[in-house]
């Protein structure tokens, strides 16, 4: 039998958006002009240094108005029913939530950005910059998500 860790997250900041409810987010944030705020709490102010000289990070967060789940899922892009794992559900198991969003501005330890999908009050767990000779893979496979999507690479 395997053995099951505990872990503990500790909020590095909190999301600002526009959307007050779950129902009001995209569901991928990637084409929205919307501009949210992700607010780095002040004693983690000092790791922001030096995030001006990028165009894009990774927000990591958590889904805290996620409640419960099921490991088989229908999804807005399609009729069928897919696999929990191979879908962007925010009702997960580990409610983790992961966006590439551009940096706009930063003010201080706010960070003004676009393409976020998170809701107002979101907890943030972490930041990371968007690099794309480590972030992107090629060639890809989209799996039952091919040509779903609309445009070229989905």
């Amino acid at each position: 039998m395997r053995k099951r860790h505990s872990l503990e997250l500790k909020p590095i900041g909190i999301i600002h958006s526009p959307y007050k409810s779950t129902g009001e987010a995209p569901y991928q944030g990637h084409k929205s002009e919307d501009i949210s705020q992700v607010e780095v709490f002040k004693e983690f102010e000092e790791g922001l240094q030096d995030i001006e000289g990028f165009s894009h990070i990774i927000v990591i967060y958590w889904f805290h108005k996620s409640q419960g789940y099921h490991l088989v899922v229908k999804t807005p892009w399609d009729d069928g029913l897919h696999g929990l794992f191979t879908t962007r559900s925010p009702h997960r198991p580990c409610p983790l939530g992961l966006t590439v969003v551009e940096l706009i501005a930063r003010e201080k330890n706010i960070l003004k950005v676009k393409g976020l999908d998170a809701i107002d009050g979101t907890p943030l767990l972490d930041i990371k910059p968007y690099i794309p000779s480590i972030d992107e893979r090629l060639p890809i496979k989209l799996g039952w998500l091919e040509g779903k999507l609309g445009g070229g690479r989905n």
